[in-house]
């Protein structure tokens, strides 16, 4: 018989193998105790928080002052950033629904994530990353775990010439973002105060870190390329607890994999750096609605707007949407950059005077507007106050003028789902052999759930230097070859499972989702690739590594075995997470 001396490495290896199978909560005997929290919060220095959602007030007495007062702030997105008991999206009907961790680091610094990090794996505790919370998928929240809460991290510095770590290049012009901050702070940082450009994403409101970890793309990125394709360098807290530079010349393989690898997987980011570009003299904007006034009408409009997109906007001075909806409405919600004064204006004048010419055909329900801008002026708290009806202000009293969010956005604060999903649009479908049968597809989805193309998000038609940036990041390569990102969704004001009086409608919900599902059947028939992009995509997605990252998944797998061997960083369709249960808990195997 083996003596005890001999059997403790494999009883320690065997207790080992059995920790890391399941994470640990509350209830189990496991988990820390009192003394060792307090441990924890004198590591970062009195900043771990028990994690209480404001929902709580509703729970137990739904029409009271106090739970009125949350159902009012949870339109106001800083409100619910502000909250380590919220994300900006409250849950999706039949797959998640927020719940609030148990602990929450407040984390100002790098070490204070390198605490909670090596904490949660010693002790093994599910770990949950919040920045800006915009997660559709709900992978900033998760019961019973520690949560990483960077709000606090949202230092920004501006650089004449930035030059990598451990790299001889010579120094660009850039800007360092620590991972807290929100993409208002940042362009008003870049481009209100120093005139430049750095490409981020279109909602003022989302986490500056998150965004370049999911690859990335905001109005202009038909000419910029994707938010990851800037990124200069980063610094990650590692599973290990380490502190690591990541850049084309420091971890190499790391740095390509926070490139649009997904966020939360691969390590905590604490501090991203992204070259910034010249700033255009102009951003321009164009709007209008036309319906079509039979079937044949709307069939004929969808494809006259495709071809004038290919022949006249298929290139880097445009992007953001054209929709098409079931009513047999066309929706134009389009911006520019690059262009002199007025030249956006006599692009557009003549598809338009054609639909005003054809009156029997079409009605134009919303005048088009047409208008151009100083481009230093986007996101400049005074101009847009200037601007009525286009942004909303943070209305709490201590707010600071520059809490700004575009109105368009404000259906998004506190949200839940009813269904979403997206796909790559291949550019060859606007070849003329190929446009009317996308017409046809468009024409059927449309008719069962409203189609939105964001031109901007696929980066076929893009400059050379922004494709060639944009194919050395994780990102599925699908989109250098898409005209458009199709996307579908559906949603509902603020709502929360028992919660008298604002319960989520779940058999609308249901319902909504079919739909959808029936439009996307659609166009699969002309997009039979499921390329998708992750944080906007189906949360039931079977083939997600495919559709998320295709030819790129292997090589991320690879990345994520080497510096999270033991997969404390779980999210939901995240690198990896195909070895665990769908909570994150249980190690499969």
């Amino acid at each position: 018989m083996l003596g005890a001396a001999a059997l403790l490495p494999w009883l320690q290896a065997s207790a080992l193998t059995s920790r890391i199978r399941r994470r640990v909560r509350p209830a189990d005997r496991a988990w820390p105790t009192a003394q060792e929290w307090q441990g924890l919060n004198q590591a970062v220095g009195g900043r771990l928080l028990t994690v209480r959602s404001p929902l709580s007030d509703c729970l137990g007495a739904p029409t009271s002052a106090a739970c009125a007062q949350v159902w009012a702030e949870l339109r106001n997105p800083y409100y619910i950033g502000d909250e380590p008991g919220l994300t900006q999206t409250l849950g999706w009907v039949d797959a998640w629904t927020f719940a609030p961790s148990a602990y929450a680091v407040a984390a100002r610094t790098p070490n204070d994530v390198v605490a909670a990090i090596n904490f949660a794996r010693q002790k093994n505790l599910r770990v949950v990353i919040k920045g800006g919370g915009h997660s559709y998928q709900g992978t900033s929240n998760a019961p019973d775990s520690l949560l990483i809460w960077t709000r606090h991290m949202n230092g920004i510095c501006v650089h004449d010439a930035f030059v990598p770590s451990g790299c001889a290049s010579a120094g660009v012009p850039a800007v360092s973002v620590e991972a807290g901050a929100v993409w208002m702070q940042v362009y008003d940082a870049v481009t209100t105060q120093h005139g430049r450009y750095v490409q981020g994403g279109g909602c003022t409101t989302v986490g500056v870190a998150g965004l370049i970890q999911s690859g990335g793309f905001g109005s202009f990125s038909k000419n910029f390329g994707s938010a990851a394709a800037s990124l200069l360098e980063a610094e990650i807290v590692t599973a290990d607890g380490e502190i690591r530079i990541a850049n084309a010349c420091t971890n190499p393989d790391l740095f390509w994999g926070i490139k649009g690898g997904g966020g939360g997987s691969l390590g905590v980011v604490t501090r991203v750096t992204l070259e910034t570009h010249e700033l255009p003299a102009l951003f321009g904007l164009v709007s209008a609605s036309i319906r079509a006034n039979s079937d044949a009408a709307f069939r004929k409009l969808i494809g006259d707007v495709l071809s004038f997109y290919r022949e006249h906007l298929f290139n880097p001075h445009w992007g953001e949407q054209i929709i098409f909806k079931s009513n047999r409405l066309l929706s134009i919600h389009m911006v520019s950059q690059g262009l002199e004064h007025g030249a956006a204006a006599g692009i557009w004048n003549g598809f338009f005077e054609a639909i005003g010419n054809a009156p029997d055909d079409f009605t134009i329900l919303e005048k088009p507007t047409m208008l151009d801008f100083p481009a230093r002026a986007l996101w400049d708290p005074k101009f847009l106050a200037k601007v009525p009806g286009t942004v909303q202000h943070d209305d709490r009293p201590d707010a600071g003028p520059g809490n700004l969010y575009w109105s368009g956005d404000a259906a998004q604060c506190g949200q839940v789902l009813h269904g979403y999903d997206s796909v790559w649009l291949p550019a060859a479908l606007l070849d003329e052999a190929r446009l009317q049968t996308l017409a046809d597809a468009l024409y059927a989805a449309a008719n069962r759930w409203e189609v939105s193309l964001h031109v901007n998000k696929g980066l076929a038609g893009a400059p050379p230097r922004a494709l060639k940036a944009a194919g050395n990041t994780a990102m599925n390569p699908a989109a250098l070859d898409a005209f458009a990102l199709a996307i579908l969704g559906a949603e509902e004001a603020p709502a929360y499972p028992g919660i008298v009086g604002h319960e989520p409608d779940a058999k609308e919900a249901r319902s909504d989702a079919k739909a959808i599902e029936r439009a996307m059947a659609e166009l699969r028939k002309v997009a039979p690739d499921r390329a998708a992009y992750v944080s906007e995509s189906n949360f039931f997605e079977k083939d997600w590594q495919r559709a998320f990252w295709g030819s790129n998944y292997s090589r991320l797998r690879a990345v994520k075995s080497k510096y999270d061997p033991q997969g404390l960083l779980f999210v939901h369709h995240g690198v990896g997470s195909e070895a665990w249960s769908a909570d994150g808990f249980t190690y499969l195997g």
